[in-house]
């Protein structure tokens, strides 16, 4: 899915957090933006986890992820403006008494969202608690098994 500089603050986009992508198969549609986008951030989070494990059926699976995730999307780069947004999410995080650096692909992908001017979709709001000026869109998580 390609991103155009009209898609910029548009409410029909939408920022899919990593847990989405991993989990994208077994989600309602409806549940999603109908313009879903990916940050390059999201792009590197999905590209640590094949590297991160000596389990060739996981290792595989995680590969399988990323490689779909490039194939689908075309990323909304990290740029200065997200850089900027960094700084009050890092805050807001310290603020509530989490530590940003536990939380770092998090923040990077919510500094993204609020760049843009776009929700943020994800199965984990609570990963997102205590930021501002994140437009935050809670996905229902699907059963196990389902």
């Amino acid at each position: 899915m390609t991103r155009e500089a009209s898609t910029v603050g548009r409410t029909d986009g939408g920022v899919l957090d990593t847990n989405i992508l991993v989990l994208l198969a077994h989600l309602d549609p409806a549940d999603l933006p109908d313009e879903p986008l990916v940050s390059a951030v999201t792009i590197a989070e999905l590209s640590v986890g094949p590297l991160v494990t000596d389990e060739p059926s996981v290792r595989a699976a995680r590969q399988a992820h990323l490689q779909q995730a490039e194939a689908d999307f075309e990323p909304i780069p990290f740029g200065s403006a997200a850089a900027r947004a960094f700084g009050r999410v890092a805050a807001d995080l310290r603020a509530s008494g989490r530590k940003p650096a536990a939380r770092a692909f998090d923040a990077l992908i919510a500094a993204t969202a609020i760049a843009e001017g776009l929700p943020l979709y994800t199965c984990n709001p609570d990963d997102y608690r205590g930021i501002s000026g994140l437009d935050l869109r809670a996905v229902t998580t699907p059963a196990p098994g389902a």
